[in-house]
């Protein structure tokens, strides 16, 4: 239980920094002094000290989101295999659970921007559900190819089976399906070149379509669990593919854990400087690649299995 909660308060606090690291290197790379990697943290205290408005007309739905936005990241955060697989919740870190629970989030977001009755807010969802339809299957799969060789969907078991044997990943099916997971994980963060959360461009706005509605406490919420889930979706790329630390100390587990999702933060951020984003019309047919390489990776572990 010790474990579980040090992964909480360890991605709820230092999500808004990685969210201000990948900030602050794009402005270095970009010649940009950068406003500190602490901006994120103070633009969330600003919002939590304003008054929380509603649009006029909207229901609890509104009102629920980003609550439950945050709940669900919270609690992939407690469960999912981060810095330990040591933990009473363990049982919990399935790959369908985690995966839903990261759709609920999604979907409860989506419902807010609709109930707000807008253009933008029905724009935006529209949009959130088609890039759901394609990333989530792609997560599935993805896992799932590597689950194979495990014989279970527990996220916590994949990951000590890797820690035990570091080169299995050295394989077509990891190649596999971690390129689609990166996919995916660009595409349910919102980051370039899927969407970009810099922009409030109407032909270009996703994620950002459905929060224009927000002010306050609301969207300080909302902001704080984007951060959660770009931090937990980089960690569990980083559990499944590289758990190296895992298995020690659990306070030196936490610092690799956050050295490896600062790094890939970073890698990240670095990249997003030289691609451009992709036109809305060829986001699916990106979408749709990652998928046709998850399903290649689980077709390839079937094989490998047999051979």
């Amino acid at each position: 239980m010790i474990g579980a909660a040090a992964q909480v308060v360890l991605i709820g606090v230092g999500s808004p920094f990685l969210v201000g690291l990948m900030r602050q290197v794009r402005a270095r790379l970009e010649g940009r002094a950068g406003a500190g990697i602490a901006q994120p943290m103070r633009d969330l205290r600003k919002l939590l000290r304003k008054e929380p408005i509603a649009p006029h007309g909207t229901g609890w739905l509104f009102r629920a989101a980003p609550l439950v936005l945050a709940a669900t990241a919270l609690v992939v955060a407690a469960v999912g295999p981060f810095a330990t697989t040591d933990s009473p919740l363990d049982p919990a870190a399935d790959l369908f659970a985690v995966t839903a629970l990261l759709a609920l989030g999604t979907v409860a977001l989506a419902l807010g921007g609709l109930d707000t009755g807008t253009a933008f807010g029905g724009m935006g969802a529209s949009r959130e559900m088609t890039v759901m339809a394609l990333v989530e299957p792609t997560i599935l799969l993805a896992v799932f190819a590597l689950s194979i060789r495990v014989g279970s969907t527990n996220l916590g078991q994949i990951a000590a089976s890797v820690a035990e044997d570091p080169l299995s990943v050295v394989s077509p099916v990891s190649l596999l399906a971690a390129v689609a997971l990166i996919i995916v994980t660009v595409a349910e963060t919102g980051r370039i070149p899927v969407d970009n959360p810099a922009t409030h461009l109407e032909l270009t706005m996703i994620h950002e379509a459905m929060v224009l509605e927000y002010a306050g406490p609301d969207l300080a919420l909302i902001e704080w669990a984007s951060a959660m889930r770009l931090t937990v979706l980089l960690g569990l790329f980083a559990g499944l593919f590289t758990p190296w630390g895992i298995t020690l100390a659990l306070p030196l587990a936490l610092a690799v854990f956050a050295l490896k999702v600062a790094v890939l933060g970073a890698l990240l951020a670095a990249a997003e400087v030289f691609m451009a984003k992709l036109r809305l019309f060829r986001v699916p047919e990106l979408l749709a690649g990652s998928f046709l390489l998850a399903l290649l990776a689980v077709a390839a572990s079937f094989f490998l299995e047999r051979a």
